[in-house]
């Protein structure tokens, strides 16, 4: 059955002196003719063209038309683009002749680079890339992306899988030549092969938050008792108002997140409640949520009123080494205040969010720290949690076959390895995954 031919939008969407829309399939060339384009251009070459309504012949726009013929383009179909002018009425005009055609249909979310995946153009490690280049928004972000879709992660398990195939010919030799006695030296290279790319995978899941965090945000949440200035820090950091302040207790209620760069990476700053005794089942279902973001967060802000050093015992449980102490309102107070005994925090820095004083050297205190964090990797790492989920899978397997004395046992533990890597680039049992992975594509893409 014949492939649909799909189209979309794919630069971005508003006013623009320029717009490109692709389409994708075997009715991609009927198409470029049904909208005036009687002589074809030649491959890759582009050619201004008027674009006509297919029923009243019409001009609707004057465009430049590229021809990618298949199986040399981004989908491994034949695809072309129409680079019109990026104005609302001539979009709606273009895709209404679109879909005169009746020869294509809009395109769904990723289904571009979902068919370049189906087509053999790319693995899905380099399809999740595509998605995160367009999604990044720092420097990292971007160079983390730009090495995924340039094959880091898929050598690296496609390495370490057909080693692994390799291995299988070994283990399932003790299993056609049950009957003979095998060299005592093929089973120990054989266990020592396997412990060795087990390690390998060990020591590269060890990064495994790594490359989430540098994709998705550090987490670092504020935290601290009521009236302490959390809010007011996070508008601070922030440059606008996107908590309530209050000199009202309880004023926040649940989490509120902005997302900053931050010496070029990305955190993700979250402003909790205030942590105390709470007076109904909301503010304690604030609290609860404030805490279980300190233990989960990266790096933890605490918020104390200067003049104030009597830390609440829930507050201090927070307190460890990932935490920077903040000695808030330091305009309110005659002398410098009062360094608690926290000797299990990273830093404490006095500062008034009210005057500014200080905020500059807790922005410094924080950008050294997400770089202390984030930077100095090398080679790549895992970016998304079902990686980690097919890493994980991978040891346990080796895990089992090194240990193994049946050779049919070790034999089929190798297997399952190869097959939770081969998951990983999409080489095998990936059909149930690919709506979960294109979900959050844009459309023209």
């Amino acid at each position: 059955m014949e492939r649909e031919t799909i189209y979309a939008l794919s630069s971005g969407a508003g006013a623009a002196g320029v717009a490109v829309v692709r389409i994708s399939g075997p009715q991609t060339d009927s198409i470029l003719k049904t909208l005036g384009v009687s002589v074809l251009p030649a491959a890759r070459y582009a050619v201004l063209h008027n674009i006509l309504c297919p029923k009243t012949q019409e001009a609707l726009d004057n465009a430049l038309v590229l021809r990618f013929p298949g199986p040399a383009s981004f989908t491994g179909e034949d695809v072309a683009e129409l680079h019109t002018h990026g104005g609302e009425a001539v979009l709606s005009a273009v895709f209404g002749a679109l879909e005169t055609t009746g020869l294509a249909r809009m395109a769904e979310h990723g289904e571009f680079t979902r068919r370049a995946f189906e087509n053999g153009k790319l693995d899905l490690t380099a399809a999740e890339a595509i998605g995160d280049l367009v999604a990044a928004r720092t420097d990292e972000q971007r160079k983390l992306a730009l090495r995924q879709y340039d094959g880091d992660l898929a050598v690296l398990y496609d390495g370490w899988r057909q080693n692994l195939i390799d291995l299988l010919g070994y283990a399932e030799a003790g299993i056609d030549f049950s009957d003979e006695e095998l060299p005592e030296a093929l089973h120990a290279d054989v266990r020592n092969r396997i412990n060795l790319i087990k390690q390998m995978v060990v020591n590269h899941s060890s990064t495994e938050l790594l490359g989430e965090q540098i994709r998705s945000g550090l987490p670092i949440s504020i935290l601290g008792a009521p009236n302490v200035g959390k809010s007011s820090l996070m508008n601070a950091l922030a440059r606008r108002d996107v908590a309530i302040v209050s000199e009202m207790a309880g004023t926040t209620r649940d989490v509120i997140e902005v997302q900053m760069n931050l010496a070029g990476y990305a955190v993700t700053i979250s402003d909790t409640a205030g942590i105390r005794e709470a007076a109904d089942q909301v503010e304690a279902e604030g609290v609860r949520r404030a805490e279980s973001r300190g233990r989960d967060a990266a790096l933890k802000l605490v918020v104390m009123d200067a003049g104030e050093m009597d830390i609440p015992d829930r507050v201090r449980a927070l307190i460890d080494k990932d935490t920077i102490v903040l000695l808030n309102k330091i305009d309110l107070h005659d002398t410098a205040p009062a360094i608690p005994v926290l000797e299990t925090a990273s830093a404490i820095i006095p500062i008034s969010v009210k005057t500014g004083a200080g905020v500059g050297d807790l922005i410094a205190c924080l950008e050294s720290s997400v770089k202390t964090r984030l930077s100095g990797h090398e080679g790549p790492v895992p970016t998304r949690q079902r990686h980690r989920e097919a890493l994980k899978e991978t040891v346990a397997a080796l895990e089992r076959a090194s240990s193994g004395v049946l050779p049919e046992l070790v034999a089929e533990d190798i297997r399952l390895a190869t097959r939770a890597l081969g998951r990983i680039t999409g080489r095998i049992d990936i059909d149930e995954i690919l709506d979960t992975v294109f979900r959050d594509f844009c459309i023209g893409k």
